[in-house]
């Protein structure tokens, strides 16, 4: 019982800061907005990162999602949902930031963006392993990579937030705008179509 009581304890004492750190910077406190970009900064441009696959695109639309969401401020009535509501944000953002962009993206498992220590420990890495291995496993990074860039808008989406970034289905519904039901059919369906592009190959 005490297990279970803590993490809501904790979500409601996140959202009563942020309903009080919404108050006032409506109130004129734009500090109190600068809290709120660091505590939502990090999952906002995973977020974006994971839908996008490019750092500097993802930079772009969260700094376009804070703004925007700043100017928008008013508006939002349950200010307890501020975290949501600007991953919906995050979210439109990105997935209108795709539609746009001609060249093929791809999908980066990492949280943060490499570094030039991390691609020469990685090249090491590739090269202490067999030629064979490091081949199968490029090929398949590449297969997820398209596989998943190449899913519907909503399944990615729903994919991205509840299977990679771990947030709750209600949250991930909250954010997509549809019921927890619709969060699970549309994880489901992402999961199926990763499954049937890579059968084949980790048949082999």
């Amino acid at each position: 019982m005490d297990r279970t009581a803590a993490p809501r304890n904790e979500d409601d004492s996140s959202q009563r800061q942020d309903a009080e750190a919404v108050a006032r910077t409506l109130a004129g406190d734009t500090a109190a907005y600068d809290r709120l970009i660091e505590k939502y900064q990090r999952r906002a441009v995973s977020v974006a990162y994971r839908l996008l696959g490019n750092m500097s695109d993802a930079m772009d639309v969260c700094q376009d999602a804070f703004l925007r969401a700043f100017r928008s401020l008013a508006t939002l009535q349950e200010t307890q949902r501020f975290g949501p509501w600007l991953m919906r944000i995050v979210s439109n953002l990105s997935l209108n930031y795709r539609r746009g962009r001609k060249q093929n993206l791809s999908l980066s498992m990492g949280d943060d963006e490499s570094s030039p220590q991390d691609a020469q420990l990685a090249d090491e890495g590739r090269r202490e392993r067999t030629g064979d291995e490091a081949l199968m496993n490029e090929e398949l990074r590449e297969l997820l990579e398209k596989a998943v860039d190449e899913l519907p808008p909503q399944q990615r989406l729903a994919l991205t937030l509840f299977s990679i970034e771990q947030l709750p289905q209600k949250e991930v519904a909250e954010i997509m705008e549809c019921s927890v039901e619709m969060v699970k059919w549309n994880v489901f369906q992402a999961r199926k179509a990763l499954k049937a592009r890579l059968a084949e190959y980790l048949e082999e």
